[in-house]
């Protein structure tokens, strides 16, 4: 073998491990000490990227605090709204894929608008500026909530669905243009973890898979077809944050373009593509119910008598 084959080999070996999957990919995940970023984080992490979180906070999130994963991330601390371009731009480097979780919640216009829209387009415009941009995954809203900005919603949340089409578009446009690299995510209600919150709204794993479970249900699916607005909103079933995660995380790393989805729209969809298995959140209770019901019948059986005889025998002491 000539020197010049065995160079052309070693270049052919490097070209073909730079395209695959996985570990050769460096992935930045925008918001990932938050909620379904951290999460995002610890799927592609285990799908062997190599992998930088970007958070106001920089730091790792409680729930996951001293996993083994953790270890792998390059947790970074920068404010999308305030860093000026050079600074951030030494932040994100140059990222193969980028996947975005950002997103804000309130009352207020102008925050909604600008925390939801100004900050995705800081840091897919920071993203596209390292120049090795292949993918950008973000996460979006459901077009069925996003069908109900005009009727069915108060007037300050046109801030936040103006956000996340402003989002959307910088997504696009970090590729210049072309919409087959970018990957919209769009959940309706995402639950999961071990808490229940108010600001955002959240569920636990447990109560969120059996709602899930139920509204998967051929009734369920039929009422949401055939109502209008928030109501159909309400009857579709939410999507477990892990089963988000496992999307976005495989959306970044697949380089197949006959695989790639443009948009994953609601939990059906999401579901599909990041292969996680059906809930089984109602079952669960409703087993957990029955042994629980068997287990009191088993006691009662015993008990039960005991209490009657001690009864009578207080009673007949009583008479005597």
């Amino acid at each position: 073998m000539t020197l010049s084959s065995i160079i052309i080999s070693a270049a052919s070996i490097l070209l073909l491990s730079s395209l695959s999957p996985g570990s050769s990919l460096s992935v930045t995940v925008f918001g990932g000490s938050g909620f379904a970023g951290s999460r995002v984080c610890k799927s592609l992490v285990d799908k062997g990227a190599s992998v930088t979180s970007i958070s106001k906070s920089g730091t790792v999130p409680k729930w996951c605090a001293g996993e083994e994963w953790t270890t792998k991330v390059d947790w970074k601390r920068a404010d999308l709204l305030s860093t000026d371009d050079a600074s951030l731009d030494n932040v994100v480097g140059s990222p193969d894929a980028v996947v975005s979780c950002v997103g804000v919640v309130g009352t207020d216009p102008e925050i909604l608008r600008k925390g939801n829209g100004n900050a995705n387009a800081a840091a897919f415009g920071s993203a596209s500026r390292g120049g090795r941009l292949q993918r950008v995954v973000y996460v979006s809203v459901g077009s069925e909530i996003d069908a109900c900005k005009e009727n069915w919603l108060p007037e300050f949340f046109k801030g936040y669905f103006e956000g996340k089409i402003m989002a959307e578009k910088a997504a696009i446009n970090a590729m210049g243009g072309d919409a087959s690299k970018v990957c919209l995510v769009k959940p309706t209600f995402i639950y999961g973890g071990t808490e229940f919150g108010l600001l955002p709204t959240r569920v636990n794993y447990e109560y969120g898979s059996a709602v899930e479970e139920l509204l998967m249900l051929p009734p369920f699916q039929f009422l949401a077809d055939i109502t209008p607005g928030l109501i159909k909103v309400a009857f579709r079933p939410p999507v477990c944050v892990d089963s988000v995660a496992a999307a976005c995380a495989k959306a970044a790393l697949d380089d197949s373009s006959a695989s790639f989805p443009t948009v994953l729209d609601g939990t059906y969809d999401i579901n599909k593509y990041s292969g996680q298995p059906k809930s089984t959140g109602l079952t669960d209770a409703l087993e957990f119910g029955k042994e629980q019901a068997i287990k009191f019948y088993d006691w009662a059986k015993v008990e039960v008598p005991k209490a009657i005889d001690a009864v009578q025998s207080k009673i007949e002491e009583f008479k005597s």
